[in-house]
């Protein structure tokens, strides 16, 4: 994390939900050439394509939620760049969420094609390791006519769509063929989905671990300052799901677990808060603390915490 100077501008520093920049050069579908007609399309201020366009800026810029962030950009405006923070009573609670949105030279007409910054990860049947954005809203899934994209749709109703259908407290349900279980009491179904948020919980974090190492153009103090604010309470989630899977009903790999304590060493040292003592009360399912005993008035071994960690990190290559 950003320390002195640094880290004094992030606190300080009022990133805005809505802002236009110019460099693109990172987005997704930065090198997409703009085809002439397009080109014109987009650049003419009486053409329907750009005054559409203008009116989804005037939108987004006085009507996001707080927890999504949009940034468009002057020189390219077919390009938006989306961050949604995982909400609260979800897996992906804290997080932050990228994704890269190109407008078809017939939009508002044809969806835009969308890309999820996953990094390899696979953490939603929606979102695939690829970045492909699996949605009704966007015509790439099944869906009644209602679901789908229609010329009355917008990147907001499409932001706040992805937020609350597909970043959802139990998003093992979206896997398809399993919707019509979701309000099932059936324990078999309840464990799967609470096996399911814990393995997600866990990509999210890692998630976390890579946006930091390389935070998306523009949005670099924004990382920073998002994680300076929120770093206690991811740690505190890391311990309340080891805690969670180790009283659960569900047989645990013991491997899973030495992913939270070895996720949590990692995301500790980037937030520049990670104690020795604070992973060793995380492996013995106690509180964490700042240089406090265990709930038991002793300290743990320090041995058997290295040995843990050592092959959390061989399990987590």
């Amino acid at each position: 994390m950003a320390s002195g100077s640094g880290e004094k501008l992030a606190s300080n520093f009022e990133f805005k939900h809505f802002d236009v920049v110019s460099d693109a050069s990172d987005h997704h579908y930065g090198n997409s050439n703009l085809s002439s007609t397009k080109a014109k399309k987009f650049s003419n201020v009486d053409s329907s394509v750009y005054k559409q366009i203008m009116k989804e800026w005037r939108s987004l810029e006085k009507n996001l939620p707080e927890s999504i962030y949009v940034q468009v950009y002057e020189f390219r405006i077919d390009l938006l760049r989306a961050v949604i923070i995982g909400a609260e009573g979800t897996p992906y609670h804290n997080g932050l969420f990228f994704f890269d949105i190109y407008l078809p030279s017939e939009y508002p007409k044809q969806p835009p094609k969308v890309y999820y910054h996953a990094h390899g990860l696979r953490l939603n049947p929606n979102l695939y390791a690829d970045g492909k954005v699996c949605l009704s809203l966007l015509n790439t899934w099944s869906g009644s006519k209602m679901e789908k994209w229609t010329q009355n749709s917008t990147i907001l109703q499409l932001l706040v769509s992805i937020q609350g259908l597909v970043l959802n407290e139990r998003p093992f349900f979206n896997e398809p063929g399993y919707g019509n279980v979701k309000n099932s009491k059936h324990s078999r179904w309840i464990n799967k989905s609470q096996s399911y948020n814990a393995e997600v919980f866990l990509l999210s974090c890692k998630t976390m671990v890579y946006i930091m190492r390389n935070p998306p153009k523009n949005f670099e103090i924004f990382v920073t300052q998002h994680f300076h604010k929120r770093a206690d309470s991811i740690l505190a989630a890391i311990q309340d799901y080891y805690v969670l899977i180790s009283s659960s009903s569900n047989e645990v790999p013991s491997s899973f677990k030495l992913k939270l304590i070895n996720i949590h060493s990692e995301l500790a040292r980037a937030f520049g808060v990670v104690s020795e003592l604070k992973l060793e009360t995380l492996e013995n399912g106690s509180q964490l603390s700042n240089g406090e005993n265990g709930s038991n008035g002793k300290k743990p071994k320090k041995g058997l915490m290295n040995k843990l960690i050592s092959i959390a990190k061989w399990i987590w290559k």
